[in-house]
């Protein structure tokens, strides 16, 4: 098993039309998010079923498709990695999330951090020091500040919510609408989870969150009671 055949079958799943329509729908142009990146067009279920197929791909092909320029290689990468994780014994764990804080430079769009920062970085540190997601949160570059986040769905799901609000407060007036989305879509999965949690959470500070974040946190919500909240009128 090598990065070549792995890339060989994705460009045999790839579609051009795909192809085409990406760049514009990851902000790959000049001057966006993910200026450069480059696309073969090949969809996430065809790059599940290939991750599962090269789920032994050896560590070092595994680094040579997380360093790969072709969005779908770093996307699979990640994917084998979480079925490396979500298979592996306590020593695999580790080496793979230790793997994976180390290439996170690769892990530099928004479907590539949801597709693994909660399956992999969550797992790990869930009965460990969490301090390392808030030197991510802390670190001014998008997509480990995204990762920090998304990490904690893993803790939601154990009925833990306190890291995702105290990073969601961290990040309450940041600049980008893709923290303002991730933000926003933890504090409703904290919901889902126990809402009163949540409007704990969100009633002395929904007034000054992004427009964006508030709409992603209450949109399960009550149509009554969700148009309140964008109204200023919960108290």
């Amino acid at each position: 098993m090598t990065k070549a055949k792995v890339l060989a079958a994705l460009r045999e799943a790839a579609d051009a039309e795909k192809a085409a329509f990406y760049p514009s729908f990851f902000k790959a142009g000049k001057g966006e998010y993910a200026e450069g990146d480059k696309f073969l067009g090949v969809v996430v279920p065809e790059q599940r079923k290939i991750a599962r197929r090269f789920r032994g791909l050896p560590r070092r092909e595994v680094e040579k498709l997380l360093d790969s320029p072709w969005h779908e290689c770093r996307l699979t990468g990640l994917l084998i990695l979480v079925e490396r994780y979500q298979r592996g014994g306590d020593t695999e764990k580790e080496s793979a999330a230790e793997f994976y804080l180390r290439k996170l430079d690769r892990v530099n769009n928004w479907d590539l951090v949801d597709a693994s920062a909660h399956k992999i970085l969550g797992p790990h540190l869930e009965d460990r020091d969490r301090t390392v997601l808030y030197e991510l949160a802390g670190s001014g570059e998008l997509w480990r500040e995204r990762v920090a986040v998304i990490a904690t769905l893993h803790f939601i799901k154990q009925g833990e919510f306190d890291d995702t609000l105290r990073l969601a407060d961290l990040l309450l007036e940041h600049e980008h609408d893709l923290i303002h989305k991730a933000v926003g879509w933890m504090v409703r999965e904290v919901g889902k989870q126990h809402l009163a949690t949540m409007e704990r959470f969100l009633k002395p500070r929904y007034q000054r969150m992004p427009r964006t974040m508030l709409r992603y946190a209450i949109e399960k919500l009550p149509e009554a009671k969700r148009k309140r909240y964008l109204a200023g009128k919960i108290r």
